[in-house]
């Protein structure tokens, strides 16, 4: 069993990461970032992290591709494995809405699937457009789940509702919050991911962030609720 302050270490303490953001260019945005965590001695541990995200401003059409991967290991045996990557063309209709179809495939070593990716086409509308410190979308839709489970195929229909909320608390420091569920005929996946960044120099900013996946359903041995806590720092060039 683990110690109290082994707990609070896994809890608490994140990956300590390096961040290149590189400025829009011709409505091309892109960031990137890599972090890394590494023990011994008495204690074994390695884990590794990416993420990444390419933004297209095109006009009325937008896209944003991303990929977030873990990997992490103790005493040399594997404790997660994990890449997520979504692809998502919006639509703009007006000001303030716009329809988005987005497809997602997350493979996570350890959450019993083999694979589970969905295809969901939605209506999203922007509000708060009139506050300059904050931003609101929330958009909804339907789609399909394919999950892969022991070599066997299943797939269900899905109701995606999601939201996302910026606020701009301070000159130096930003809020945000994503919030998504998805309604399955089988499985609901609900996921949170919570954030705040400050600016700590004029290219220096460090990132608090806790993610959380819960599934309804999932294979026998297996939790049903995934966290992830990180500490970032974030350069920006």
């Amino acid at each position: 069993m683990k110690s109290p302050n082994r707990l609070l270490l896994s809890s608490f303490i994140a990956v300590m990461s390096t961040s290149v953001i590189a400025q829009e260019e011709n409505g091309i945005t892109r960031e990137i970032e890599l972090g890394g965590l590494f023990t011994s001695g008495n204690t074994e541990e390695q884990s590794l992290n990416f993420a990444g995200s390419i933004n297209l401003d095109r006009g009325r059409w937008n896209y944003d591709f991303s990929l977030d991967a873990l990997y992490s290991s103790s005493e040399n045996e594997i404790k997660g494995q994990r890449w997520y990557g979504i692809a998502s063309a919006d639509y703009e209709i007006s000001d303030d809405s716009f329809f988005q179809s987005r497809f997602s495939h997350e493979d996570d070593r350890f959450s019993g699937f083999d694979s589970q990716s969905d295809l969901t086409f939605s209506y999203g509308t922007l509000f708060l457009q009139n506050r300059a410190d904050m931003g609101l979308t929330l958009n909804a839709g339907l789609g399909i789940r394919w999950s892969r489970l022991d070599d066997s195929d299943f797939e269900e229909p899905i109701l995606r509702l999601a939201g996302d909320y910026n606020w701009a608390v301070s000159n130096s420091a930003v809020f945000s919050q994503e919030l998504s569920t998805e309604f399955g005929s089988d499985a609901t996946i609900y996921r949170s991911e919570s954030s705040i960044e400050t600016q700590i120099l004029e290219n220096l900013s460090l990132r608090l962030s806790l993610k959380i996946k819960h599934q309804t359903d999932v294979p026998p041995g297996r939790e049903e609720t995934d966290t992830e806590t990180a500490v970032t720092f974030v350069m920006n060039f």
